[in-house]
């Protein structure tokens, strides 16, 4: 039997598709091909528009979901392409879907009946994608989980124990895509045990927008302009002032809150600050997010959550591992590892490249949903249980 998956990713940065051809025939899985599409600057303005209200939004999101449904099946393509290899031989594709609302347990809760209420809502044709790649697909894995009684977010921690769990020590591992996520990981742990994580704040949406604005650039390139500014104190307060960092985990968030009229709004009396400046704020804003999420709220929660005698030992990670589009960010990195004290890296060092993580992922969730294995954390979501996640849709 074949143990190829695909695994396909467009997160909250917007920017485009990443896909992977992973290996499971080993362990850990091994990524065999990555490829990438970009989004057409119109797809990229309806899918940002589609996070909020509009006119005729459900019609307009259903063509989304099928231009972003071609997409994928042109990465799908892709990937095939560089392997020469036969679709029949891939067992399923994992396709996430685009984010356009996360609102988990919001709306519509019964305590009295521990109902799970909200919703997440991420814009696919898993249907479509099938018909064009000819391979089977699995997809809408948060809500499950959400049904459960949680966050539906973040999925990926258990995927970051079963790639980077051996590295010897308690560490961290950090995703910094639109959003950013931290897992932090026992290495003597368990599967499973000592596993924490949480959606931190902002990753590069707010950063990857003032830049957009003011030097026509899609992202602030290796964080050279921000760089050049100097940070603005009391508007890091102002930002760092947000409810959302004290809010104990689980939780996780998203463009629903971290959005263009968020900053508008912290902004109106920093009007004088320059353009560079902000951006050197929103730079150091996301690296004590994320720094104090590793270095005090997890090392908490990791610490509460051994039942072992190491639990008396566990001082919290001393490496930290970023991936996502964050870790291509030179002035970010170095701003976690002032502001954190530990040692930052990039998981190229640890044989997944920081733009491969996330779609690898979600390969790897297809195929726990294929085998029928559970593909959630409890404690990382707050479900009341561990799920089989995702729907598959055949070829």
């Amino acid at each position: 039997m074949s143990n190829l998956y695909i695994g396909l990713m467009s997160g909250t940065s917007l920017d485009g598709v990443d896909g992977v051809l992973a290996d499971f025939s080993g362990t850990p899985l091994k990524v065999v091909a990555h490829a990438y599409t970009p989004f057409s600057p119109t797809l990229r303005g309806e899918l940002l528009a589609l996070n909020t209200s509009g006119s005729d939004e459900l019609h307009r999101a259903a063509l989304a979901a099928n231009a972003l449904a071609r997409a994928y099946a042109s990465v799908v393509s892709d990937l095939l392409l560089k392997t020469s290899v036969d679709p029949k031989t891939v067992v399923a594709i994992g396709a996430h879907g685009q984010t356009v609302r996360h609102r988990p347990q919001e709306f519509d809760v019964d305590a009295s009946q521990n109902a799970a209420g909200g919703y997440t809502l991420q814009l696919n044709n898993p249907s479509l994608l099938a018909e064009l790649t000819h391979i089977d697909v699995v997809a809408d894995f948060r809500s499950r989980d959400v049904a459960a009684g949680g966050q539906g977010a973040p999925l990926v921690p258990a995927f970051h124990q079963a790639i980077f769990g051996s590295v010897q020590g308690s560490l961290a591992v950090l995703n910094i895509g639109g959003i950013s996520n931290v897992t932090l990981l026992d290495a003597d742990s368990g599967l499973g045990q000592g596993v924490s994580g949480f959606d931190c704040g902002p990753g590069n949406a707010l950063m990857d927008h003032w830049c957009q604005i003011h030097t026509g650039q899609a992202f602030d390139a290796g964080g050279q302009w921000a760089a050049r500014g100097q940070v603005h104190t009391d508007l890091l307060a102002k930002l760092l002032d947000e409810p959302y960092f004290s809010k104990p985990p689980p939780k996780s968030t998203g463009r629903d809150l971290f959005n263009v009229p968020w900053l508008a709004r912290q902004l109106i009396t920093f009007a004088h600050v320059s353009p560079v400046d902000v951006q050197a704020t929103l730079t150091e804003l996301t690296a004590r997010v994320c720094a104090k999420s590793v270095t005090s709220q997890l090392t908490c929660a990791l610490t509460s959550a051994i039942t072992s005698p190491l639990a008396s030992k566990t001082k919290g990670p001393k490496k930290l591992i970023v991936c996502g589009g964050g870790a291509l960010n030179l002035h970010l990195m170095a701003r976690l590892a002032a502001v954190s004290g530990l040692s930052v890296e990039s998981s190229q060092h640890h044989g997944l490249p920081p733009m491969q993580v996330e779609a690898a992922a979600f390969a790897w969730l297809a195929h726990q949903r294929v085998r029928l294995e559970k593909g959630n954390l409890p404690k990382v979501t707050g479900a009341q249980g561990a799920r089989i996640l995702g729907a598959i849709y055949p070829a």
